[in-house]
């Protein structure tokens, strides 16, 4: 039987994407006690990196929110993965750290990032309710657009 949160996703018209794989010497989401730490997630999508390139040159404010909502929506799977499928554990998203590969001259940062903070307000309502940090960043693994990552509270 679908949970709170898969009904709020339904509602919402999203479908999580297939958790990605590391692509290093690392693990994509680590328990520690009650909080899950979920390594940097970029926008990964059906099995391609999307939004290559440099928001401020190759993608506008608006094409860099829809990419931070595509790592939200990375972490929101891993998250998923990582509590066996019960979304309804999640107690709080903590945190956000959000990185922009951005022009040397661009200051949107937080604006950018505010593409995964919306969304994960959306999904979690009260308890989607998170500090963060927004910066910018001369390059990006992989030549992604933005990365994020996250620290989350479960029950």
């Amino acid at each position: 039987m679908a949970g709170t949160i898969d009904a709020r996703l339904d509602e919402l018209g999203i479908t999580l994407p297939e958790p990605p794989a590391a692509a290093g010497a690392y693990t994509q989401v680590l328990r520690v006690g009650n909080l899950l730490y979920i390594s940097g997630q970029v926008p990964f999508r059906n099995g391609e990196i999307t939004y290559v390139g440099k928001v401020g040159r190759d993608f506008s404010l608006e094409e860099g929110q829809e990419a931070a909502r595509a790592c939200a929506l990375n972490i929101v799977a891993q998250v998923k993965r990582a509590l066996d499928g019960d979304l309804d554990r999640v107690a709080r998203i903590v945190k956000l750290g959000g990185f922009v590969n951005s022009t040397p001259d661009y200051t949107d940062h937080p604006k950018v990032i505010n593409g995964a903070s919306n969304l994960m307000g959306d999904i979690f309502g009260e308890k989607g309710q998170h500090t963060r940090f927004a910066v910018g960043a001369g390059s990006l693994p992989l030549g992604v657009a933005v990365e994020v990552e996250a620290i989350v509270e479960v029950a």
